[in-house]
């Protein structure tokens, strides 16, 4: 294996590929297009598609002989990052999903910025872009300040160490160290292994320069399962790590348990079951989804668009912080229990 101190060390792109017919040549384009005057390869974990997905990767395959696959049948992406990640050769690994695109020159500027600044890890920000209709909205909605909000990797932080890194430039030796990525997650795996990899004492990094084109989910029905699957790893998360996550986490859960709480009130309030100093501190809950609904209120009146567009930026802000909650009670309470996320792979 080549060292990292090589002016170009060996580049290990890894992908884990599950039903992804509609984006995974662009994706691996992207990579073939890079600059980076290194050794490269792809190395693709195959889960078990059943939409074309497979044929797609043996064109790429015959086509060049930097692609080479190995087998996911479990389908979990932890483990085919893992199997991936076995499979290389060469000491930068650089993940990459089929739902992304790298601009030319991202693999020169992440291995330089490597180079520079020490890290194990570093990533870059995350521009989600989408078909015009529901997908464009949910891009819109990742890509304002009311989606996501929080991590760097959306946009608005300045260069320097981080919390996590989206789309991992990384180091193999790092990696192996921590033991990889952690194949008891189905989701989450990114930051948990980041997090290890600061408690080992090594440097995550965060380069606004590296950007990464993201395809989000383009249906309703998808984008609430992959929320509901994110959010219940997050919990079982907190079970593991507890303090040690950030409090920003906690938000959409306590939205979701207040605007329970009010709904349960309410008719007590109205039949004034309720009232006195004890109805009036209980009344304080309403404000949570009041001043929520203004927040969404914000976001479509500041978005440009028709009203069409607007209408759907709200559904999908909303669909995205509920799902993400109450999946992060489900998990923080019993646990992840092995909850798969079924957006890959429903219709």
């Amino acid at each position: 294996m080549a060292s990292t101190a090589e002016p170009y060390p060996g580049v290990s792109y890894v992908m884990p590929v599950l039903n992804e017919a509609a984006y995974l040549e662009a994706a691996v384009q992207s990579i073939l297009d890079q600059d980076y005057p290194g050794e490269q390869e792809i190395v693709l974990a195959l889960g078990p598609s059943t939409d074309g997905t497979d044929a797609i990767v043996r064109r790429l395959v015959e086509r060049d002989p930097r692609i080479r696959t190995v087998p996911n049948p479990a389908r979990d992406i932890p483990i085919g990052l893992n199997r991936a990640i076995e499979a290389s050769r060469y000491p930068i690994i650089v993940r990459v999903d089929a739902h992304t695109q790298l601009p030319s020159g991202y693999t020169s500027r992440g291995v330089r910025t490597l180079q520079r600044t020490g890290a194990a890890s570093l990533g870059g920000v995350m521009v989600a872009t989408g078909r015009p209709g529901f997908q464009a909205a949910v891009a819109r909605a990742y890509n304002s300040r009311f989606g996501l909000g929080g991590g760097a990797y959306h946009g608005g932080a300045v260069e320097g160490p981080a919390e996590s890194a989206y789309m991992g430039i990384m180091l193999a030796d790092a990696l192996a160290e921590v033991g990889r990525f952690d194949e008891t997650l189905r989701r989450g795996e990114d930051w948990e292994l980041n997090h290890r990899l600061r408690e080992n004492g090594r440097i995550v990094w965060f380069d606004p320069e590296l950007r990464v084109i993201y395809w989000p989910r383009s249906t309703w029905t998808r984008l609430a399962r992959q929320f509901y699957s994110t959010g219940v790893w997050r919990g079982e998360l907190v079970r593991r790590l507890g303090s040690r996550n950030p409090l920003r986490y906690f938000a959409p859960p306590a939205l979701v348990l207040a605007t329970a709480l009010a709904i349960v009130l309410l008719p007590f309030h109205l039949s004034s079951v309720l009232h006195g100093v004890v109805g009036l501190v209980l009344a304080l809950v309403y404000l949570v989804p009041i001043v929520y609904a203004a927040v969404l209120l914000v976001a479509a009146v500041t978005t440009p668009g028709s009203v069409l567009d607007r209408l759907r930026l709200v559904l999908v802000l909303a669909t995205m912080h509920f799902s993400w909650g109450i999946g992060f009670l489900r998990g923080a309470i019993v646990g992840a229990r092995g909850t798969l996320d079924r957006s890959r792979t429903a219709r």
